[in-house]
């Protein structure tokens, strides 16, 4: 592994050579419109104020249909960045939400979506892989993708819980 003296000299040639702003920029941009679009197609559903940029490890937005909100529940549509996809992921407010959820759905025979190992250190219960290696180049298709998939993981969350008591 790179000492940090060397990851920022390699940083600054990657800097140098102008493609990381470009697409840091270009991303960041896309992910502002996509929050747009969900706030604005979705007016019932509530899609948080701000963008969550992170580290350039994720960069991500809330997107709450009421059914979610009512149990403390989000769904987040997440960039990734290491593995480069965008997914969604089943989150609650704090940790605590989180941890009841986590620990309600494996107790169940539901399995249709991944649990995250442990929900105190993740900030998620449940993630869903929208759109593997996306295709910047058609924003508009990309956004569709990400839209058809997110609305049918919020509905299969939600057709569970209306099958259990909390």
């Amino acid at each position: 592994m790179a000492s940090f003296n060397e990851s920022m000299q390699d940083y600054q040639q990657q800097l140098k050579r102008g493609f990381i702003q470009q697409a840091y920029r270009g991303l960041m941009d896309y992910m502002q419109g996509l929050k747009t679009f969900f706030r604005n197609r979705y007016p019932h559903a509530f899609v948080s104020g701000n963008l969550y940029q992170g580290y350039m490890d994720m960069t991500y937005f809330s997107f709450v249909p009421a059914a979610l909100k009512s149990r403390d529940l989000k769904i987040a549509i997440v960039f990734v960045y290491d593995v480069f996809r965008f997914e969604a992921w089943l989150s609650g407010c704090n940790r605590p939400v989180q941890a009841r959820y986590w620990e309600i759905i494996r107790e169940s025979t539901w399995d249709q979506y991944p649990l995250v190992p442990d929900p105190l250190k993740a900030d998620a219960i449940l993630t869903h892989v929208l759109v593997e290696d996306p295709d910047f180049a058609d924003p508009q298709a990309l956004t569709a993708c990400i839209e058809q998939g997110t609305l049918a993981f919020s509905h299969d969350i939600e057709t569970f819980l209306s099958t259990i008591q909390d």
